[in-house]
């Protein structure tokens, strides 16, 4: 049998602390659009579908008291996100503008583009990587 392709990615789920100020941090920061947000009583939890003009999705979600990830880019499982961008050094200066932690640029040996580090509210790693 023929392997059958994937096509991409669709989404990615991310669990947050505090609602609110991610969903502000994905919205206006970043510049997702709300796609739908849905408040489940019976989880007692958000689930908020966002997504970029490509059709790249997140889906935000809200716990009660969900536990810390254990250590940075270092732990057992996703390591971080990596968004595409035409240039690093403008995005870089777009997030310094809005108050945001970036490493340094770094240049990728293997390809020759810049990419850094910054992280979401949640102390998530977020890459951005020059296309």
């Amino acid at each position: 049998m023929t392997m059958p392709q994937l096509k991409g990615f669709h989404h990615i789920a991310i669990i947050c602390s505090d609602y609110a100020r991610s969903k502000a941090f994905y919205t206006e920061i970043l510049g997702f659009a709300v796609l739908a947000e849905t408040y489940r009583k019976q989880r007692l939890s958000y689930k908020l579908d966002l997504a970029l003009p490509d059709g790249s999705q997140i889906e935000l979600f809200s716990f009660p008291n969900p536990p810390p990830r254990p250590s940075k880019p270092e732990a057992l499982g996703l390591r971080h996100l990596a968004f595409k961008v035409e240039s690093v050094a403008d995005y870089v200066e777009y997030l310094t503008s809005k108050d945001i932690a970036v490493e340094p640029i770094r240049i990728d040996q293997h390809s020759g583009k810049a990419f850094t580090f910054f992280t979401d509210p949640d102390a998530l790693p977020i890459e951005i990587y020059q296309i």
